[in-house]
């Protein structure tokens, strides 16, 4: 499995031959890229619709999207996407070789940050190499955790039965956790390796991410903290 963080919430995930793309949004200090530099990915999955996740969606349209049914719909209608896959949370769909669990992200979910429209509930999203209806803790799994605030879900379901190896957590405040309860979050989830993520895109998130760093140092964690540099790529 390959990792690569594109900045803001924009991951790449490479799974076998399948090729996966995270909240395309290339409008952010961390990336040298553009949607065209990186090639048409198999899946775009999105995990809410604000439009610092959504923005570059319209850049792929010939990529199977993967959001709620409500994002699903939307995208399909006003961005011209031609294939959806509409899945809710809890669910696990196959996507080449890999198989994606969405699961709740606490936060809000206007299409666009337009309070006017819904786009259900927002989600973070689990990549496995593996069914982790068969055995979670047999696969190599990456959490990409959305936009989210601290939430025991983590501990208790996600942690305990979904058996995450990494983790993608943001770290801004303002709009989601920061760096301490981002902390917990990582101790809670049991992961060997964490990724800061959703900083330093606009001056209300603006992090120094060793903050986040140290205080997974400083907790009960025995995760490695990994500070990624724009568009670099790790290997899990």
């Amino acid at each position: 499995m390959e990792l690569t963080w594109h900045g803001h919430s924009t991951w790449a995930v490479t799974v076998g031959e399948t090729n996966l793309l995270i909240d395309p949004f290339f409008d952010n200090p961390h990336t040298e890229l553009g949607p065209a530099s990186i090639g048409e990915p198999d899946f775009v999955l999105l995990t809410h619709g604000h439009a610092d996740h959504i923005a570059h969606v319209p850049e792929f349209p010939d990529s199977t999207v993967v959001a709620t049914p409500e994002l699903a719909a939307y995208v399909g209608d006003e961005y011209g996407v031609n294939d959806t896959i509409g899945m809710n949370l809890g669910g696990t769909v196959e996507c080449g070789d890999a198989f994606v669990t969405m699961h709740r992200a606490d936060h809000t979910n206007g299409i666009e940050t337009d309070y006017a429209n819904s786009a259900g509930m927002p989600a973070g999203f689990l990549i496995s190499d593996g069914d982790p209806a068969e055995d979670a803790s047999e696969a190599t799994t990456f959490y990409h955790a959305g936009d989210t605030a601290l939430m025991t879900e983590m501990r208790d379901v996600i942690g305990s039965h979904l058996d995450p190896d990494a983790v993608a957590v943001p770290i801004g405040d303002h709009f989601t956790m920061g760096p301490q309860q981002a902390a917990i979050a990582v101790e809670w989830l049991g992961v060997d390796r964490a990724f800061p993520m959703h900083y330093d895109t606009f001056p209300p998130i603006e992090q120094d991410p060793t903050d986040f760093q140290a205080a997974v140092e400083a907790s009960d964690s025995d995760a490695s903290v990994e500070i990624l540099d724009g568009d670099q790529t790790v290997i899990r």
